[in-house]
């Protein structure tokens, strides 16, 4: 289990397919990991023999979301890494993970359920690398934003 750059994690399973296929990847912000993520993460393990996470870089989810991170991309890495789902963690610096679709090839790229494929901005990717896409409903309506709100809400009273 390591936080790999995307050149490493090309080779490792370039060098070890039997070791990682088939490969399942995911990608997310994953800013204060809740029950949420775990159970998301566990479910994409359980599609394939190996779960390759990719975490968004600082600036990508700056651009994705006002006022955040709050955890650092580092810091959430390694707590991405230390959960028991999760075989390789990479960190990106892209809005997408169209990058790591490519370069990755998976065999099956998996998504929230709040996603379709026509709301997907990866899905372009997904057809082309000839992955299977699965969208996995969530079992428990927890998102780190509520977990903001909450917290911003009961600082209010």
């Amino acid at each position: 289990m390591t936080i790999y750059t995307l050149e490493q994690l090309q080779t490792q399973i370039a060098e070890n397919s039997q070791n990682w296929r088939p490969l399942v990847l995911t990608n997310g912000c994953f800013d204060l990991l809740h029950i949420g993520h775990l159970r998301y993460l566990q479910q994409a393990k359980s599609l394939g023999r190996s779960l390759i996470v990719g975490i968004n870089s600082d600036r990508s989810v700056r651009n994705l979301k006002p006022n955040r991170p709050i955890v650092p991309e580092a810091q959430r890495a390694e707590l991405v890494m230390g959960l028991k789902p999760v075989d390789g963690v990479v960190i990106f610096d892209s809005i997408t993970a169209i990058p790591l679709i490519e370069t990755l090839q998976p065999d099956i790229y998996a998504k929230g359920g709040d996603y379709t494929p026509e709301t997907l901005p990866e899905m372009p990717a997904v057809r082309a690398c000839g992955c299977r896409l699965e969208l996995i409903q969530m079992e428990v309506a927890t998102s780190t934003s509520g977990i903001i709100n909450k917290i911003l809400g009961d600082r209010l009273r």
